[in-house]
This record gives structure tokens, C-alpha cells and sequence, in this order.
């Protein structure tokens, strides 16, 4: 079982989920590249222009510890990451579970993203111009769960350290991804985890990633935000669990 984070975020955002399947799995942790406790001369802006770059970091992470049959866990854009990856090579995983996905973040035409394009210019031109201002001002947001402000905290403390010139890169490749055509070609299993409220991946967003894959299931937990693997670590597992 590889788990993956999202944006911003680490292999830490998965130690309240993770351990639960420790004696079921062999679970396999890691950072992007760019993120966390990852070589950071590693990274280069061309291979990670689009998540291309971080699904052919997974196959080869696959490949190296010969893994075949696998579940994946994406948070965020790393459920597409995941999408990428099963497709690049369908025989490492049998199994996808995407936690809170987005195919694509900018509505379109008969497709409800949750932002206009000129909402995801202005996040992007805010990042570019304030890292620290950004960071402060979104996690929280995206965290949701005000009542419980040391969730935002964290959060917040998570994109501070993110190397700033990286992490304006990995928004751009995250915010004006599209990746809508790719779920038609996901040979794997399926579950979606929807949270009931989400500002970055809303309802209906969660409803058609389900809809365009061949074999899945979606299941709407009780929570609020977009990071149910910290915010709602019990009902994320129970998800899983009821789906394994």
C-alpha cells in the first residue's frame, strides 16, 4: 500500500491513517520530490511541469521495490498522480483510493471545478508574490474545521517549509492540470473519498471523477475540509477498510 500526499504537504500527513493498515500491508511511505525530506537538487522544473514528472517518480518507486497488485493512496493532485501512474503501468496497482480529487480545478463547460480561471490566476499570482502571506491566509481555508485551529496550523507550518520557488511550480502544475481524460483509461478499482464540504474539491467534483471511471465507488464521509486523512483520520479508514 503506497501512500502519497498533496500539495504542500509531506508523508507526515499520513501517520493517523497509515498505521492502520500496517498489519495488512506492507505500507510504503515517501516524498515528492521537492517536498518533505526529499534530495531537493533532485528536482527539476522541466520533468515537473505536469504530473507526467511525479506519476513517472511512482512507476519507477513501483518498479524498484517490485511492487505488483498494489493499492495506491492519493491525497489532492496525488490522486491523479496516481491515475497517471496506473495508467503508465497497470500492473503495479490493482487498487486506487483517491482521497479528495480533482481532475481539474477550473470550471469549464458543463464541468463544475469550484473555481473560474480568474480565481486560480489570482491564487497563483498571490503565491508568486507572498509564499509566506499565501500560506498563512490558504491552509486554513483548505483545512477547514475553524473550531479546530491547530489543524490550520499545521497545515500552514507544512507550506512554510516547502521551498518557495518549488512550491509556486507545483501550484501551477496542480491548479491548471486537467486530467479529465485520463480516468476513462484507469483499469484499477476505485474508491473515491468525498468529504461532505470542501472548497478545493466540491461535491460535484468528487460525483464525476466517480462517474468517468469504469469500476468505482464513491463514498461521502462526514467531514469538512480538504484533509480528511488529518481532520477525519477514523472515517477516512473506515472508508478504506469497508472497500478492501
Amino acid at each position: 500500500m503506497v501512500f502519497a500526499h498533496g500539495f504542500g504537504c509531506d508523508q507526515n500527513m499520513w501517520r493517523f491513517v497509515a498505521p492502520a493498515f500496517a498489519g495488512e500491508f506492507r505500507t510504503i511511505l515517501f516524498d515528492h520530490v521537492g517536498a518533505g525530506g526529499s534530495d531537493l537538487t533532485a528536482y527539476d522544473p522541466d520533468r515537473y511541469a505536469t504530473l507526467n514528472g511525479y506519476a513517472d517518480d511512482v512507476v519507477e518507486l513501483c518498479q524498484a521495490l517490485d511492487i505488483r497488485g498494489g493499492v495506491f493512496v492519493g491525497h489532492s493532485v496525488s490522486a491523479m498522480i496516481g491515475v497517471l501512474a496506473s495508467r503508465k503501468a497497470p500492473e503495479i496497482f490493482d487498487t486506487l483510493v483517491m482521497v479528495c480529487p480533482s481532475p481539474r480545478y477550473i470550471d469549464d463547460a458543463g464541468y463544475e471545478g469550484g473555481f473560474s480561471a480568474a480565481q486560480v490566476h489570482e491564487l497563483l499570482e498571490f503565491l508568486d508574490s507572498n509564499h509566506m502571506g499565501w500560506s498563512q491566509a490558504m491552509a486554513p481555508v483548505i483545512m477547514g474545521n475553524p473550531d479546530r485551529p491547530e489543524l490550520g496550523e499545521e497545515l500552514t507550518n507544512s507550506f512554510c517549509r516547502t521551498d518557495p520557488d518549488i512550491a509556486k511550480r507545483f501550484a501551477r502544475t496542480t491548479f491548471l492540470s486537467d486530467n479529465r481524460a485520463d480516468l476513462a483509461g484507469v483499469t484499477a478499482r476505485c474508491l473515491v473519498i468525498q468529504c461532505s464540504e470542501d472548497v478545493i474539491a466540491p461535491v460535484a467534483v468528487g460525483a464525476y471523477v466517480h462517474a468517468n471511471l469504469r469500476d468505482s465507488e464513491l463514498v461521502q464521509i462526514d467531514a469538512t475540509g480538504h484533509c480528511p486523512n488529518l481532520s477525519a483520520p477514523v472515517e477516512t479508514i473506515a472508508a478504506m477498510r469497508a472497500f478492501l
